[in-house]
């Protein structure tokens, strides 16, 4: 690998990284509220929980990690060989690159979540999924705090 290559793959790797670890800023926590939720008007409903599950919530599968991936194994796979075979390898590290650079963006973005589900006071039951960012018990009065199509529950 020349000094050249050695060091556009550095750049690469350093700045996939960086972007990729970017996503994992999204949020779907009952805490956290986007830009467009502030200074909106949200109705409030109470209830309590009736019982509360652990759950996986799956990463994004945006472009982000594909990219990176991509252009960190183009630049790998050219090292393969000389003339075409430095051709053929950019291309199969391009993709192998993009491949894995999305299963590194989705496991980065994956997220610890509840699943809780609450009897309302008029008796209708609701399951919200959420960030596991706050610790829900069987029996404890909560709210539900719903607007904009999304509902959190709160203490």
């Amino acid at each position: 690998m020349t000094g050249k290559h050695f060091s556009l793959l550095s750049a690469a790797a350093i700045i996939g990284a960086g972007v990729v670890s970017g996503c994992a800023t999204q949020s779907s926590s009952g805490s956290v509220y986007s830009p467009q939720q502030a200074r909106q008007e949200q109705t409030i409903r109470m209830g309590v929980v009736e019982s509360v599950r652990e759950v996986t919530i799956e990463g994004s599968k945006g472009p982000v990690g594909t990219i990176a991936g991509g252009a960190v194994g183009g630049i790998a796979g050219a090292n393969v060989g000389g003339g075409r075979g430095s051709t053929i390898g950019s291309i199969l590290g391009a993709v192998a690159g993009g491949v894995a650079g999305q299963a590194i963006e989705r496991n980065v973005t994956q997220k610890k979540g509840l699943e809780i589900t609450v009897r309302l006071e008029n008796g209708e039951l609701r399951a919200i999924v959420q960030e596991a960012d706050e610790t829900f018990r069987s029996g404890e009065r909560v709210r539900l705090v719903s607007g904009g199509g999304v509902t959190r529950v709160t203490h």
